[in-house]
């Protein structure tokens, strides 16, 4: 199940309102001694994170589904994709849902029932952890999420089942604008720069990729390098999209997340910086980030 992102915070009754949490997505299979952890993307990650493997398999139910998220937390207790990606974090895994308990389907409970069934059956370890529900007003929750620094907050209504797809019973609003963007394409270096001067980036609308701006900002040397070794057996001759400016062209395969501060009218992305490569999404999936301001509502 996937959150509708909104425009601005809102308060309603019957909904609860967590905290956004920066991390890879993950559902966690248990079946009897065997535990599976599932990104987006369909690949298998438990070798990953065998802490968290451990921990699932201790719990009592002898098949159980869980959603949510696995996150490595900073100094500040605020999850940052970074450290998982370059595994400087505990991973930790933030459980929001709960789909399948001892062989009974819980998607067609509402939202209240399954997290009454979460906190029965999760007691909070460091690396197996309940989702972090801010305040009762939305407006409240939304002011501890910018006063923190946490992407944003997720809103879910109470009442709501679990279906598969993107819902407008679960809302998300940013604090922090990031998205996923799919490389398309680099420049040459300049300067004292190495392997490549900046990114070109680019996103689906209507099964059309649409060329979103260069980033330049954000790379190191070790990241430069992995980045241009990856690139390599992705060139191409021809643009994968409409007004690409000359440069090294990649098939559209590989998604970065940036960070930014607006997209603009003509669809070009306003100080963008690479934060990292997420091999959890695939580039299929990433569409042109668009508001629905009735969410909610």
């Amino acid at each position: 199940m996937l959150a509708t992102l909104v425009s601005e915070p809102f308060n309603e009754p019957g909904w609860v309102y967590e905290e956004k949490y920066d991390g890879i997505r993950i559902l966690a299979y248990k079946e009897g001694s065997n535990v599976t952890l599932l990104s987006r993307n369909d690949k298998d990650r438990s070798q990953s994170f065998p802490a968290i493997v451990r921990m699932i398999l201790a719990l009592r139910p002898a098949t159980l589904l869980l959603d949510g998220e696995v996150i490595a937390l900073d100094r500040d207790k605020i999850s940052r994709f970074q450290l998982l990606q370059g595994r400087t974090g505990r991973a930790r895994y933030a459980v929001f849902d709960c789909l399948y308990l001892n062989g009974r389907d819980l998607r067609c409970q509402t939202l209240s029932t399954r997290r009454a069934v979460l906190e029965k059956l999760i007691s909070e370890h460091d690396e197996l952890i309940l989702s972090h529900r801010l305040a009762r007003q939305g407006f409240d929750a939304f002011q501890i999420a910018k006063e923190r620094g946490f992407e944003g907050l997720v809103a879910k209504r109470l009442e709501s089942l679990y279906i598969e797809g993107r819902s407008r019973d679960w809302s998300k609003v940013k604090v922090n604008q990031e998205d996923e963007f799919i490389i398309a394409g680099y420049t040459e270096p300049r300067g004292s720069r190495e392997y490549f001067g900046a990114l070109f980036l680019g996103a689906y609308k209507a099964r059309k990729l649409l060329y979103v701006g260069k980033v330049g900002t954000g790379f190191n040397r070790n990241n430069l390098a992995s980045l241009y070794h990856k690139f390599q057996p992705l060139k191409r001759k021809t643009p994968a999209a409409e007004d690409l400016p000359h440069g090294t062209f990649l098939s559209p395969k590989l998604v970065a997340q940036i960070s930014y501060t607006e997209l603009t009218k003509d669809g070009r992305l306003r100080h963008p910086v690479y934060l990292a490569l997420r091999d959890d999404k695939d580039a299929n999936d990433v569409v042109l980030p668009e508001i629905d301001r009735l969410a909610g509502k």
